[in-house]
């Protein structure tokens, strides 16, 4: 049995369809299958005993190493005893079967390549679906190895090899040959598998991996970074819907021991967003459009409500229950699946909603077939804005118990309605451009007056307080304030005076329903690198993000958290808000060309009179 690990030191494989963490001890941890938010048949990483895993272990003392193939998703274990050496690929096919079609199916091949000498090998298979809740049973048949529950809801997997099935159920030494494959796969196969079959679909899906890296812009300081935060975002990318997830996990915790331990399986449209203009800078404009059709098929046109998160597929109730049988990450319970956030009122989403609109029409202007639709959708999102910006909401962090007025969810509407704006003058909608132009203003006007401490000029966390938010950083990076804006400056000067400890961050230190915060929010410290960068600190911010590279893990992968006394890695995993504020700072330190909201720019076309009649 592989040690226990003190860190999420796991690299992960993904097609678009699901995604597994493979340990660097070569054990696949967690899968779910059929889909990203599907029960769990490998979720050892939730329950060391009952979870259930499949670990490939040399007979011997091996010593492994591990990495991604370059420029690919695709992960390479090494085991090494003198003067035996294999290597263990492991990966989810992914790849083109036409021009507009991909074979990406719910399976993992594990593919083994002898490189020297006679090694001798064991496979330990313990397959645990339905969230292991129930005892399952193993059927040996010539072709594969069915793993089903015995009760509860059906489930099944199934595994294929070259190997002996009887040998790998009874997890006995096996010698291995030349080459061997291990397939698991949610469904039963029907095409005729064999080594070169399996050693095709690797070959093709390498291909693949390699196309989409050699499309993709790296042109900062830190290319390798960039290359494998990207990488990471588009398995999250969803192939069937567009949506984005979160992360792969649900329930690794903020906090040892702690209950913040939450389901990111699902899209949050704030984090999506952000992805999209990541992406996009980098060169895949293709899933901002696929993006775009998901929010267009998920957001009302009407009078409905709007959630800040959905489900990969269609579906708006994500109900939140706990797993009581499975024991947590370490002991950290409860295990949660589903997430009550999605009901949580968070008046933020309307300015990412429209930021991201906007930013398509500006990409897509000359193709976009659904423009009366998207004109749809701004008018009902302005209407929300004008009905909802004065109100309390439960802000950026989700804040379960409690509203307030936060600053945060204040500039996001100032940002919808001037995205609004600009959207009105592209569709050529003076009028409605003018009313949204004088809206914005008037809550720019309120902001500056009540969410500023009259004490250190500093935008604050709520209204009236004196406490900061880290969000309040993105002001700048949403256009609400210039870099050389004081009330920036001083925000940014506040922030880290108050919430940053050795060169990492809170989001924020007042306590909650659950405590003060005990762990650092890794995005923030990535937007902190890039507001330091912008208000002149250049140097400190370069120490900050080198040293915030070194704490990644052995793959060069992110969390949600990181301990500040440590540096493990916390929280779910891997967090494309990481990844996504990763590339955003190395674009920064590169002096790269921001995304511009000038807004002379966008409406030159208003006379001096209608402008100064539509913000009276």
């Amino acid at each position: 049995m592989p040690p226990k690990m003190d860190n999420l030191d796991y690299g992960v494989i993904g097609n678009g369809k699901t995604a597994a963490l493979v340990s660097k001890y070569c054990s696949i941890d967690w899968c779910c299958l059929l889909e990203f938010d599907s029960a769990s048949v490998f979720a050892r990483i939730l329950d060391q005993d009952r979870g259930g895993f499949f670990a490939i272990e040399g007979v011997g003392d091996y010593k492994l190493s591990q990495s991604y193939v370059d420029r690919t998703n695709i992960l390479r274990t090494v085991f090494v005893c003198e003067p035996d050496a294999f290597e263990v690929l492991d990966f989810m096919p992914r790849y083109h079967i036409e021009r507009q079609f991909y074979h990406c199916p719910p399976d993992i091949i594990r593919f083994i390549r002898r490189i020297s000498d006679k090694p001798s090998i064991r496979a330990i298979y313990q397959p645990r679906p339905a969230y292991a809740r129930v005892p399952v049973e193993n059927l040996i048949m010539p072709e594969f190895l069915k793993t089903m529950t015995t009760r509860y809801n059906y489930e099944s997997v199934y595994l294929y090899s070259n190997l002996s099935l009887r040998d790998i159920a009874a997890a006995k030494p096996i010698e291995l040959p030349e080459e061997a494959y291990l397939l698991v796969s949610y469904n039963q196969k029907l095409a005729d598998l064999s080594v070169p079959w399996a050693e095709l679909e690797l070959e093709r899906t390498k291909v693949y991996w390699m196309d989409w890296t050699a499309k993709t812009t790296l042109v900062t300081k830190y290319p390798r970074q960039v290359q494998r935060s990207a990488l990471v975002l588009k398995l999250l990318a969803h192939q069937k819907t567009g949506a984005i997830l979160a992360a792969v996990t649900t329930s690794l915790p903020e906090t040892i021991g702690e209950q913040r331990n939450w389901d990111y399986r699902y899209c949050w449209v704030r984090d999506a967003s952000m992805t999209i203009h990541i992406l996009t800078r980098l060169g895949h404009t293709n899933v901002a459009r696929r993006f775009l059709q998901f929010i267009l098929d998920m957001v009302p046109y009407k009078d409905e409500s709007i959630q800040i998160m959905y489900g990969i597929n269609p579906r708006r109730k994500l109900t939140e229950r706990t797993l009581p049988w499975l024991s947590g990450y370490e002991d950290s319970k409860p295990v949660r699946v589903g997430n009550a956030a999605a009901i949580q009122k968070q008046n933020d989403i309307f300015g990412v909603l429209m930021d991201v609109m906007y930013e398509s029409l500006t990409l897509f202007s000359s193709s976009i077939d659904h423009k009366e639709e998207l004109w749809t959708v701004v008018r009902t999102l302005t209407r929300h804005v004008n009905k909802n910006w004065k109100k309390l909401d439960a802000g950026i962090w989700e804040f379960r118990f409690g509203v307030k007025h936060f600053t945060f969810s204040k500039i996001l509407c100032w940002v919808a309605m001037d995205r609004a704006a600009r959207i009105a003058m592209f569709f050529k909608k003076v009028p409605d451009a003018m009313s949204y132009l004088k809206l914005r203003d008037k809550i720019k006007e309120e902001i500056l007056c009540k969410g500023c401490d009259p004490r250190t000029g500093a935008l604050t966390q709520i209204y009236g307080g004196s406490s900061m938010d880290a969000a309040n950083l993105l002001a700048e990076t949403f256009g609400f304030l210039k870099a050389d804006d004081p009330v920036y400056i001083r925000t940014v000067e506040e922030t880290y005076k108050q919430l940053c400890v050795d060169g990492l961050m809170y989001r924020y230190v007042e306590a909650d329903y659950f405590g003060k915060p005990k762990s650092s929010f890794t995005v923030c410290t990535f937007w902190m690198i890039s507001s330091l960068y912008k208000t002149g600190k250049t140097e400190l911010a370069r120490e900050m993000f080198h040293n915030l590279l070194k704490y990644s893990n052995h793959v060069g992968l992110y969390s949600e958290d990181l301990d500040f006394q440590t540096h493990r890695l916390l929280g779910n995993f891997p967090q494309g808000y990481s990844h996504i504020a990763l590339i955003d700072a190395a674009m920064v330190l590169s002096d790269l060309p921001a995304r511009r909201h000038d807004s002379e720019d966008v409406f030159a076309s208003l006379s001096t009179e209608q402008t100064a009649a539509g913000r009276s």
